[in-house]
């Protein structure tokens, strides 16, 4: 599978004007195009930093990291503007790039019918469920066609029902599209259930410690890989490697 993220030895030292602290050594993986990665790690471990580094919003003090394509960013939050209708959301990332044609226009709007918000276009955040806000979220971030998806902790503000169902809906569309994905979360299950791939994070500063390729065979259904008798196995092998 040819890689279209690199990370390759990658360190990264933040300084003030007391100590300098290294969030990061040696800090090497590869993401496949096409492929589902997930990060899990403890708390505090560097996750976040880890999406800053991969979207190049901060520079490593060593190493580095190599992208062949473009970024869209998916956050805790959906953060759509109020006082704008969804169609006006999902519209922004291409305002903000110049890229507000009509050509592109019409396919961000057809990737919100595509996937259930053709009735809720001109409705306004405030109107929507946070499972639908979330969705829009996503169509958001694909408005300006990105290679690769950054996902920090997507879920996390949703309950725990919204949750599994957002999450079955959000891997359909990334699926669907043929994206490339990067997630962090806190949540195995969550890990197990979306990705091809999960690797663990030790305490800071971060290294892959341990990466796993999941064997669900073709199934990608976020909701069937819970019920599978793999999953169980997978949640104890990584909550030992998270906890060691």
């Amino acid at each position: 599978m040819e890689p279209i993220l690199q990370f390759k030895d990658v360190k990264l030292i933040y300084h003030t004007k007391r100590k300098e602290t290294v969030a990061a050594e040696n800090l090497t993986f590869e993401v496949g195009k096409g492929e589902f990665i997930a990060f899990i790690g403890p708390s505090g471990c560097g996750k976040t930093t880890l999406l800053s580094l991969a979207a190049g919003l901060i520079k490593p003090s060593e190493g580095s990291v190599e992208s062949k394509g473009s970024f869209g960013y998916m956050l805790q939050k959906d953060e759509l503007f109020p006082w704008r209708t969804i169609e006006k959301n999902i519209y922004l990332p291409l305002e903000i790039k110049k890229q507000n044609t009509p050509e592109h226009r019409t396919r961000a709007a057809g990737l919100a019918e595509k996937y259930g918000l053709k009735d809720f276009l001109q409705s306004y955040p405030s109107q929507l469920s946070g499972g639908m806000r979330q969705r829009a979220a996503l169509i958001r971030t694909l408005a300006t066609d990105p290679d690769i998806l950054l996902l920090d902790e997507p879920f996390s503000a949703l309950d725990y029902q919204t949750r599994l169902s957002v999450t079955e809906d959000v891997a359909h569309i990334i699926r669907s599209e043929e994206k490339t994905a990067v997630l962090i979360t806190h949540d195995i299950s969550e890990a197990i259930s979306l990705a091809d791939r999960v690797l663990v994070l030790s305490a800071r500063p971060a290294r892959v410690k341990a990466a796993h390729e999941l064997n669900f065979g073709e199934e990608k259904n976020p909701l069937k890989r819970r019920e599978s008798p793999n999953f169980s196995g997978w949640f104890e092998t990584l909550w030992k490697e998270l906890n060691a």
